[in-house]
């Protein structure tokens, strides 16, 4: 039987112009680059989140308007590491809030690592891990007397095009009751050049990223690629807001795929479309948000204006 991902590959490599789902770099050495990315000086996301964390976790309990001596779950979808929210996390231990924390993944291993890493920042602390779909955690953890607060961190939304994240913010709107707040990461419009360095860095530790999707196809898939016949190609629409990350072919080739038994033909200078990043602004989340029934109570930035958490609640 045909696997998801090898369904995925044929699909995307069969249509015009060429993708490859961007959930597929996630692998165990793909995860890894992203965790070496994270790091880099040109990648100011994680930075400039990590600042609004550790230095305005004050500012957005005052925005959720939460007390600690009101009950709350705090419930993250997608919580990574958890590099971020443990400052978060510090401030209401500190401050002897009273709430629950879900972090909430599809992936086991995502889940048993944040609880590794938030035991050593809070060894005292209880987490409450959940796997699953968001939506249906978001149901199962339903109540109309507990408030809850839904993070969605990382500009993980930016991968998703405007009428996917339209749709995101609907569902999950649909999924919160009256009152309910979420904490919204996203990345800032800004300059090409600050923008474009951050996906294609200087060590090219992003393009090692971006080609292990290959290298993964051709273990798992079986298939034929020659990496170095391939290229990472990024590029950022100032106006338009949109970093996108591509795979280019460097010359006429064909690569064969046994796990689909099918080959499939690249130009040279053809690209294979893998993941965008969406840049927002005010405008644009407002719109976002008004069709989704949410309310903005408020935003943080870090100091260079890079990044924004917005506060918001359903209405």
């Amino acid at each position: 039987m045909i696997s998801t991902f090898a369904q995925d590959v044929k699909q995307g490599l069969s249509s015009t112009p060429k993708r490859l789902s961007s959930k597929y770099f996630y692998d165990e050495k793909g995860s890894a680059l992203f965790s070496q990315i994270m790091k880099l000086p040109e990648y100011y996301l994680t930075d400039a989140e990590f600042e609004i964390f550790s230095e305005q976790a004050a500012d957005i309990c005052s925005l959720l308007d939460i007390h600690p001596n009101t009950h709350f779950d705090l419930i993250e979808l997608g919580a990574g590491d958890g590099y971020k929210t443990i400052e978060l996390l510090k401030f209401l231990e500190e401050e002897n809030y009273d709430y629950r924390y879900h972090p909430v993944d599809i992936s086991k291993k995502a889940l048993r690592q944040i609880e590794s890493n938030i035991s050593k920042a809070l060894p005292e602390m209880q987490i409450h891990p959940v796997k699953g779909d968001y939506f249906h955690v978001l149901k199962d953890l339903g109540s109309q007397h507990t408030q809850r607060v839904v993070m969605f961190l990382g500009s993980n939304i930016g991968n998703m095009n405007d009428s996917q994240a339209q749709g995101f913010l609907e569902a999950l709107a649909n999924s919160l009751n009256s009152g309910d707040k979420i904490i919204l990461g996203v990345d800032l419009k800004k300059s090409k050049d600050i923008v474009l360095p951050a996906y294609d860095d200087s060590q090219n530790i992003t393009k090692e990223f971006n080609l292990n999707l290959l290298e993964r196809i051709n273990r798992e898939l079986d298939a034929n690629f020659n990496i170095e016949q391939f290229d990472h190609a990024p590029e950022y629409d100032e106006k338009e807001g949109i970093a996108r990350s591509a795979i280019v072919s460097l010359v006429d080739q064909e690569v064969y795929i046994a796990a689909v038994s099918q080959g499939f033909s690249f130009k040279a200078g053809e690209k294979i479309h893998t993941e965008i990043s969406r840049k927002y602004d005010d405008e644009l989340i407002q719109e976002l948000c008004k069709v989704a029934g949410l309310n903005i109570l408020g935003k943080l930035q870090d100091k260079k204006n890079l990044f924004a958490d917005y506060v918001l609640i359903k209405s």
